[in-house]
């Protein structure tokens, strides 16, 4: 049987436009409103509030084995062949095309199907009691290797970047959905009081996916992602302006308030609601936030480790700074880094990302897991699809040496969280080109995250324009060689 959340009938009669114009706060204060993403579990009632007869005594569909969600999300699509996916035929064969059989008539963006094979680019070495196979460029990866689940017959429905980003963190590749950070506020809340339950970081340039990788789409607006800027206030204009003192500003919000709780008397608009704890989680955040930004209680070992440095926005501080949040009872932590999409030189281009990426992605598992941090943090990493075995070169578009968008298959990975560290699942064919084995698709990911965190995924849903919506859609398998 599949439960939903209905919308309460006030809520169902808003509009988008008036969603984000006649509410009075705008889209950004809209954003902050999902500082009330601490809520208590939805998961423990069915529509009208009666109690799930068979969920847990937590309120969970089952037990959780994590508790928060920290997705490493590489925008623009690292190379698996160059970094996870050895495969020596790719030299035997470099500089021939492919065989027309295993193009079987694909299309690609920038490339033709008889594209010459182009060799993976570095030397790769089995690490740890687990022999994961690892490129040279990431030796701090390889590290920790027996921590982490590699995962290297993933594939997407997608081939062009703002869609696949989007699946990958929505569910669909069309705006609008809600991100999965908002999926798991509005179902389980957040141990966060003072801080949002959703929040997003991001450093190495554009996210073709745009905001809308974050969104709340058509749940209740307080369950969007929170931008957190990566120096200065977290949050703009949470801090009070010159010459407005503390007692000022309580004044000026219990004002508000009585205002606004007379209009929600009279209107029953639940959004007004969220408006109310918005300012006033806004106003505990003001003393939160300075605390958050503050490394001066890091060892100079820890800064070290990730190779941080106070007040600069970068891939990891945000590494730093999702560890400090998770430790704030953050649900679901999204670090953003881009510049993977490798047209051209993907030799070059993944030497300069992984000398920015690797050491503070290492440094954040080995971290969680000196402060007992790791058992119950779910740490995913990797990004849209994957890329082609074949080269890409262009004169016109002064392209050479790099490798177009591929969606059959490519890698991820995820460490921590009751996932079974210390394996590989899935193979591809002995090009790269398709999974063999154990295919995983995006929504099977999404599934795996979901069940980690203690819910099934598709009796976690929301009913809208007339029917029940889920972030998997209407697939999704839980990968079980991952949760054991």
């Amino acid at each position: 049987m599949t439960f939903s959340h209905s919308i309460a009938s006030a809520h169902a009669a808003l509009t988008r436009r008036q969603l984000f114009a006649d509410c009075g706060v705008g889209v950004g204060k809209i954003a902050l409103a999902s500082l009330l993403a601490g809520a208590p579990s939805r998961l423990a009632t069915a529509a009208g509030g009666a109690p799930l007869a068979d969920s847990v005594s937590s309120g969970l569909h089952h037990a959780a084995k994590a508790k928060r969600v920290i997705f490493l999300f590489m925008a623009g699509a690292p190379s698996q062949l160059d970094l996870f996916d050895n495969k020596p035929k790719l030299t035997e064969l470099a500089g021939q095309p492919l065989p027309p059989s295993v193009i079987d008539g694909q299309r690609y963006a920038f490339i033709q199907p008889d594209a010459a094979v182009l060799s993976p680019r570095f030397r790769f070495a089995k690490h740890g009691e687990s022999g994961a196979e690892l490129a040279e460029i990431l030796p701090h990866t390889a590290e920790v290797a027996d921590d982490l689940a590699i995962i290297r017959s993933v594939h997407t429905d997608q081939f062009n970047h703002a869609p696949a980003q989007l699946l990958v963190n929505t569910g669909s590749p069309l705006p609008g959905r809600p991100a999965m950070g908002s999926w798991l506020t509005y179902g389980i809340g957040s141990d966060a009081d003072d801080l949002p339950g959703f929040v997003v970081l991001t450093s190495g340039g554009n996210l073709s996916g745009g905001a809308a990788m974050w969104d709340a789409g058509f749940l209740p607006g307080q369950h969007q992602g929170v931008p957190f800027r990566g120096e200065g206030d977290p949050i703009l204009h949470v801090a009070n302006p010159p010459g407005v003192s503390s007692q000022t500003q309580r004044q000026t919000l219990d004002l508000i308030g009585r205002l606004n709780r007379r209009r929600l008397a009279v209107v029953g608009d639940p959004e007004i609601e969220a408006r109310i704890a918005a300012y006033e989680m806004a106003y505990r955040m003001q003393s939160r936030a300075p605390e958050l930004m503050d490394y001066d209680g890091e060892t100079a070992e820890t800064l070290e480790l990730y190779g941080a440095k106070p007040g600069e926005a970068s891939f990891a501080n945000n590494c730093l700074m999702a560890r400090r949040l998770a430790e704030r009872g953050v649900r679901f932590i999204q670090v953003y880094y881009s510049d993977w999409d490798h047209h051209s030189n993907v030799e070059a281009g993944l030497k300069r990302q992984c000398e920015i990426t690797d050491r503070p992605t290492a440094a954040l598992i080995k971290d969680l897991k000196r402060l007992g941090m790791l058992d119950d943090t779910l740490v995913v990493w990797g990004g849209e699809f994957g890329r082609t075995p074949m080269v890409e070169a262009s004169a016109a578009l002064g392209r050479s040496g790099g490798r177009d968008h591929h969606p059959q298959a490519f890698t991820m990975w995820m460490a921590g969280g009751g996932v079974r560290g210390g394996q590989t699942i899935g193979q591809t064919d002995e090009l790269g080109f398709h999974p063999i084995e154990s295919p995983v698709h995006v929504h099977d990911l999404q599934a795996t995250i979901l069940h980690q965190l203690g819910i099934d995924h598709e009796r976690l849903t929301f009913n809208y324009a007339g029917r029940p919506f889920r972030l998997t859609d209407v697939h999704g398998h839980v990968v079980r060689d991952l949760v054991g």
